[in-house]
């Protein structure tokens, strides 16, 4: 079992990109550029890797004002983590559903909700959780999920959740409204080389948007290990003088399990 868990203000990597390996996962942090005006790192990640189980679980967070709400969250997962776990282990026809409900608990408790009303600030909330050829994802905010693969790729898809404003995990928080917003959904992985990436919106609100288009990720890759990729789109932004914090984590899941096809192919 692979884990990390960091929040900026632990560390801020202002100035100085990051690139640490978790096994196969890559796990990039930039948190911006001072000549810019940047001077803290509001960020946030927790990454389980399990490769015997053949499964990922990962939070990225992307808070303002503070660092805390970000924080309140690694710290309940954390403090969680032997239920998660066990969730996340089980069988792959039960294990979907009892995570997104696990997770709704969480976030709807009353100890959560009272320890969100004592904080300072909000975040943006992906969670991901890839177990066999199937991906599940929750979030809150404006954090991205892409999904690279040739047979998505040649039909135009790239993005596997859309970006939703005004929404936050903290002092404000969609979990304290009479109707929670947030979206969440699963897809299924092709056969072959499939490529994922989470990231927080400093990638593609970098000036002049190299990267809002999201082929332009996935062409960075081409001809590069997964360290080199997120190193270039690291490097890439920070030349062109970034302010905002940005963390990507990519990994790269190969499945020979047969997906689905239409039927008359």
């Amino acid at each position: 079992m692979y884990e990390f868990t960091w929040v900026g203000s632990q560390e801020s990597f202002v100035d100085i990109p990051s690139i640490q390996e978790l096994g196969s996962i890559v796990i990039g942090r930039h948190g911006g550029n001072s000549s810019s005006g940047q001077t803290k790192n509001e960020d946030g990640c927790l990454v389980w890797q399990n490769k015997f189980e053949d499964w990922e679980f990962i939070t990225l967070l992307d808070a303002h004002h503070t660092s805390e709400s970000a924080d309140l969250i690694l710290t309940t997962f954390t403090s969680k983590k032997r239920e998660l776990q066990s969730v996340l282990s089980q069988p792959i026809g039960t294990c979907f559903a009892r995570i997104e409900e696990t997770i709704l608990g969480i976030f709807k408790s009353k100890e959560f909700l009272a320890a969100c009303k004592q904080i300072t600030g909000e975040t943006a909330c992906l969670i991901v959780f890839r177990k066999d050829k199937y991906l599940w994802w929750f979030s809150v905010g404006d954090n991205l999920l892409y999904l690279f693969h040739p047979e998505l790729i040649a039909l135009g898809q790239y993005q596997i959740n859309q970006r939703h404003f005004y929404e936050w995990i903290g002092q404000v928080n969609t979990f304290n409204q009479p109707v929670p917003c947030f979206s969440s959904g699963r897809k299924e992985l092709r056969k072959g080389n499939n490529h994922l990436i989470v990231t927080t919106d400093g990638l593609v609100e970098c000036p002049s948007e190299p990267y809002i288009n999201p082929e332009e990720i996935s062409k960075v890759f081409i001809n590069q290990t997964n360290v080199e990729g997120v190193t270039s789109l690291l490097e890439n932004i920070r030349i062109r003088n970034v302010r905002d914090s940005t963390t990507i984590i990519s990994w790269f899941v190969k499945t020979t399990k047969e997906a689905t096809l239409p039927s008359n192919k």
